[in-house]
């Protein structure tokens, strides 16, 4: 018979990267050391652990609320940690989260929340917790951890879309990790397609491109060999990178001045980019260089299709 839990996977971003650097005996005592750590913080927090998968962790929770407690608090403390060390050695967290019923064999959890989460994880950036609506629908907002709408994500093996959220955890509201909370417009509310999608299309001044899924990485700046030109002097020569990582798109600002999104359909703040990344959903402008409080600021309009 299944029981009703809240699944937390865990995970560790480019831990390949280190392997490289560390090699790989101090590679693995290292990473071995922040999966002991993020385990026994879940159990503290009175969760269980299920399994550790390299550099991965998968805990169950009996309800929501503890589990929201609990990975807001590790992505806070991982992050403060990890600010200590080299930047090339540094290894982000990304968590996702899913309430669901699952059944336990043999002391391991099988269901979908099991497979939603795991999807969630993968997909989220470095930084970022992802979680289905049903983790969060009866969580309390406390000072420092908002919600902010994704939309509806197909999840890989699932017939319906996932409506998905973001668990904003930071508490100081300048750092340059944050994306602000937003809820969803009514436009968007009913829309069944997956935010995620398989093309980006990008509109400038008249000029109109739409990049599929596996020719990402592409560049934006302002030179001419970049692969979606802005020609303006705020913006950088080689601006931005939009990825395709493990089902998303991912903008990441590489400039001088920094980046600013702005998602269709959302209320609250804009994102601000300055050498970080943000995942790209649904329809939105990015500011390049400036902010959208001048008039004048270069714009592209991006669709995720």
């Amino acid at each position: 018979m299944g029981v009703q839990t809240t699944v937390v996977f865990t995970d560790l971003h480019g831990s390949t990267a280190v392997f490289e650097a560390l090699g790989n005996a101090l590679a693995t005592e290292t990473v071995t050391q922040i999966t002991t750590w993020v385990g026994q913080q879940c159990v503290q927090a009175g969760g269980r652990l299920v399994k550790t998968l390299g550099d991965g962790v998968l805990v169950m929770f009996p309800d929501s609320q503890s589990a929201v407690d609990a990975v807001v608090a590790i992505q806070r403390d991982h992050s403060n940690r990890i600010m200590r060390v080299p930047a090339n050695l540094r290894m982000p967290m990304r968590i996702g989260v899913a309430s669901g019923e699952v059944e336990i064999v043999a002391g391991d959890c099988y269901g979908d929340a099991v497979n939603v989460a795991a999807r969630l994880c993968d997909l989220c950036g470095p930084y970022q917790i992802w979680a289905n609506a049903a983790a969060v629908n009866t969580v309390d907002e406390s000072t420092g951890t908002t919600l902010r709408v994704l939309g509806p994500i197909n999840i890989r093996g699932r017939a319906e879309p996932c409506t998905v959220y973001q668990i904003e955890w930071h508490e100081d509201l300048a750092s340059d990790f944050m994306t602000m909370q937003g809820e969803l417009g009514p436009a968007h509310a009913s829309d069944e397609r997956d935010s995620l999608g398989r093309e980006v299309e990008l509109v400038w001044m008249g000029n109109i491109k739409r990049f599929k899924s596996f020719e990402l990485p592409i560049q934006l700046g302002r030179v001419r060999d970049a692969d979606f030109v802005v020609n303006d002097p705020r913006v950088s020569r080689i601006h931005a990178r939009l990825e395709w990582r493990n089902g998303s798109v991912v903008f990441v600002d590489a400039s001088s001045y920094g980046s600013w999104i702005r998602f269709q359909g959302t209320t609250g703040s804009d994102v601000l980019l300055r050498r970080e990344e943000c995942v790209l959903h649904g329809k939105g402008e990015l500011a390049l260089g400036a902010s959208f409080a001048d008039a004048s600021v270069p714009t592209v309009s991006f669709s995720i299709l």
